[in-house]
């Protein structure tokens, strides 16, 4: 069994790390990226319905402008999100399993002033019609090189974890360095669009079945079994 490289920003990496290996699998953590608070302006209580709300790092970085949003409904994508959500004191009223998008789709007509929480990479949305979105960036993930720890690890076949195309593209970068070559590692993504950010040159990828990080696992296990010369997806250039 290849080993399973885990880069995502802490929290979320030794979480997922513990998943991974409680299915079994040859979990490593070197989080790649350090998030870090972003100051933003806060909204009138009164000029939103509800939050939006893609990652439980809005929640946790959001600082003290989230006191007056507490007592506004949830709209979280993924269950983790949720739990972070209910875990600092926030109702959620409904829980995304796809994309953001999709989620916004099923807003309730009483909650259609919207106050989006995000990170500086997102991905645009399109509100629907009687429906407005207040964005505020509320963080920031910083990339971080490599540790020596995880170059030494990279000098064998591994499989790759990607949540996000920031870090597709980041891991992408690093891979520049010596003994760390594309060719020997597979990549299993996200989603497709994750995939994409990581250009050409590995040695096999693919994407999850829906956006969740239990569909994510279940994709890595396969790959961590598979031969190094089977793809799961398609090779395909750049497209961050």
């Amino acid at each position: 069994m290849k080993p399973l490289i885990v880069i995502r920003p802490e929290p979320g990496c030794t979480e997922t790390v513990a998943r991974a290996r409680a299915l079994g699998l040859d979990a490593h953590g070197h989080a790649l990226f350090a998030i870090e608070p972003v100051a933003w302006e806060p909204v009138a209580e009164s000029s939103i319905d509800a939050l939006l709300i893609g990652s439980g790092n809005a929640l946790r970085h959001g600082g003290e402008a989230l006191d007056a949003c507490r007592g506004k409904p949830v709209y979280a994508v993924g269950g983790q999100t949720a739990q972070v959500a209910r875990d600092l004191g926030f109702g959620v009223v409904r829980t995304g399993h796809g994309n953001m998008q999709a989620l916004l789709a099923g807003v309730d007509r009483n909650h259609a002033r919207l106050l989006r929480l995000c990170g500086e990479e997102r991905v645009t949305l399109q509100p629907a019609p009687g429906s407005s979105v207040i964005e505020r960036i509320v963080y920031a993930s910083r990339p971080l090189a490599m540790p020596s720890a995880l170059i030494d690890l990279l000098r064998q076949p591994c499989v790759v974890l990607l949540h996000s195309a920031a870090a597709a593209r980041h891991f992408a970068h690093e891979c520049r360095r010596p003994h760390t070559g594309r060719a020997k590692f597979a990549l299993a993504s996200l989603s497709r669009r994750v995939d994409s950010a990581a250009g050409r040159g590995w040695a096999a990828r693919g994407w999850a079945a829906f956006p969740e990080e239990a569909a994510l696992l279940a994709l890595a296990g396969e790959m961590c079994q598979m031969g190094a010369s089977t793809a799961k997806g398609p090779d395909k250039p750049d497209a961050g």
